[in-house]
Formats: C-alpha cells, sequence, structure tokens
C-alpha cells in the first residue's frame, strides 16, 4: 500500500477515535476532538496532491478516498445534532448525508459497469467547506478550554453580540449546506448517463 493510500485509510482510524473521545468525559475532551479531526482534514488534503505528484494514482485511492471524506464528516455532523449548542440543524445533516450516499450508489452503479468515476473539483469545494466547518464548530467547542488566550482571541465580540467565532461557525455551516447540494446536483447530472440508461 503506498504513502497516500495508508493516509486515506488512516482516516477512518482517526474517525472512530474523533468520534470516542467527541462522547467522553475526558478532560479536554473537546480540544482532543478538534486535534484529531484538523489531523485527519490535513491527512485528506496530503494524500490526493502526494498521489499526482508522484503519480501514485490507484483504484483504491479514486474509491476510497471521497469514501473515508464521507465518512469523516458525515460523523461528525451526525454527532454535532446530539448537541443543540453547535447550531447543527437535523435537516442540514439529512441534506449532506443523503447527497453523500447519493453519490455513493451512483458510484456503486458505475463500478458495476467497470467504470470509475472520479472526484471532480466542485466536489473538493464541498469537502473543503465541510471540514472548514467542522472545525468551526470544534473550536467554539473547545477554547473556553483555552483560558484567557483563548477567550481573547475566539470569545471576542462587540458589545452586544455573539462572538466571532460563534458567527463563523454558523456561516460556516450555511456555506457547507449550500455547496453540498449546489456539488451533488452537478455531480449528479454530469453523470447522468450511468443511471439514466438503464431506467
Amino acid at each position: 500500500m503506498n504513502l497516500p493510500n495508508k493516509l486515506t485509510t488512516s482516516r477512518f482510524v482517526i474517525t472512530a477515535a474523533f468520534l470516542a473521545v467527541m462522547f467522553s468525559e475526558v478532560p479536554y475532551h473537546q480540544t482532543i476532538a478538534l486535534v484529531l479531526f484538523s489531523i485527519g482534514g490535513i491527512t485528506d488534503l496530503l494524500d490526493g496532491r502526494i498521489a499526482r505528484q508522484h503519480k501514485l494514482i490507484t483504484n483504491f485511492g479514486i474509491l476510497m478516498d471521497p469514501l473515508a471524506d464521507k465518512i469523516m464528516t458525515c460523523s461528525a455532523f451526525i454527532a454535532f445534532v446530539a448537541m443543540p449548542e453547535t447550531g447543527m440543524k437535523a435537516w442540514m445533516v439529512v441534506v449532506i448525508v443523503s447527497r453523500e450516499l447519493a453519490i455513493t450508489g451512483l458510484r456503486l452503479i458505475a463500478a458495476s459497469k467497470n467504470l470509475v468515476l472520479a472526484a471532480e473539483g466542485f466536489g473538493k469545494h464541498k469537502t473543503i467547506s465541510q471540514i472548514v466547518a467542522i472545525i468551526a464548530i470544534l473550536t467554539v467547542q473547545a477554547y473556553p478550554q483555552w483560558g484567557r488566550m483563548g477567550d481573547a482571541v475566539f470569545g471576542f465580540h462587540l458589545a452586544g453580540s455573539t462572538p466571532w467565532s460563534v458567527s463563523f461557525a454558523q456561516l460556516s455551516i450555511w456555506v457547507a449546506v449550500t455547496l453540498t447540494i449546489l456539488s451533488g446536483s452537478i455531480y449528479l447530472w454530469k453523470n447522468r448517463e450511468v443511471y439514466l440508461r438503464d431506467m
């Protein structure tokens, strides 16, 4: 297994550790969850870049890289629904998960026809926006544990307003949901011949 595929596979382990920490009562669990998810996000940026630069692109990577992304991000969003303070609404998660299941289903149909559908650029922007939203939410949850410095940087707000980090997290959620819908619609339309020919 080459390095990019190892990085892809590591996200499954990181996701499991992230969820375990999220729902634990260990000290600084929000901060640990933030660090773990950030590491997972970094591996997502690195594996594709390394694969392209060193010509290590494989069918395993083409299929498993987006799957690892989906599992990591969907797990976080689903976990946030159980935490009302995150501002994550259940319908938003339904939209996100539905999009990912639809695209995965499309890839399975393509695979049955010996076709491999690679991730496209707009989908990558969607993934980045989701990762940014999740990290922003985790930061809002974690910074109270960082003492005065954390409160001064992430808790800063004008009189009568919410901290800027909270406003940014809420904005990033809406951006992620919007790009999720757009990228899914574009991908399904772009590859419509894969499923329309069987209808």
